[in-house]
């Protein structure tokens, strides 16, 4: 099992969002990174832990925790000429843009970035190194448990 930060901009789907579904599972669309692609691509598994985290907003932070509930498959956005999304160089043989589905495990107290920024423990966490704009981002095991066992409050 590996573990995952996820990005989302709370204008485009939010915690709140993700919890009014029916199924309470979004395909995570519009990945237009190759490295954040390769991982959902080539290393998330179903089941895998996701923290959903709120982006390029007023308060960014941790919303929610969410598991990977598909595996990889082709982002229909990516051939869609009315879509943001659009990727003339894509085709259905060759897709180049992937999504995996996440499902929502609960929502909680926002965890802000701040905050996380305050312990040691998570000193070494991607998300929070300088420069790092990447909408998916591994997490260290040990940090997954010390975020989820000692910061996470419903």
């Amino acid at each position: 099992m590996r573990y995952w930060l996820m990005k989302s901009e709370p204008g485009d789907c939010s915690i709140d969002d993700l919890a009014a579904l029916p199924n309470q599972a979004v395909a995570w669309y519009g990945v237009r990174n190759y490295q954040a692609r390769n991982f959902m691509r080539d290393q998330m598994q179903v089941g895998d832990g996701v923290l959903f985290y709120h982006s390029n907003c007023a308060e960014p932070g941790i919303a929610g925790i969410a598991r990977v509930a598909s595996h990889a498959y082709p982002d229909a956005k990516q051939f869609d000429k009315s879509s943001k999304y659009f990727d003339p160089k894509a085709t259905q043989e060759t897709p180049r843009w992937f999504n995996v589905d996440v499902q929502l495990v609960k929502k909680i107290a926002l965890l802000p970035l701040a905050e996380l920024r305050q312990h040691p423990e998570l000193e070494r966490m991607r998300t929070l190194q300088r420069g790092n704009r990447l909408s998916i981002t591994p997490l260290d095991p040990a940090e997954w448990k010390f975020i989820t066992t000692q910061l996470v409050h419903d």
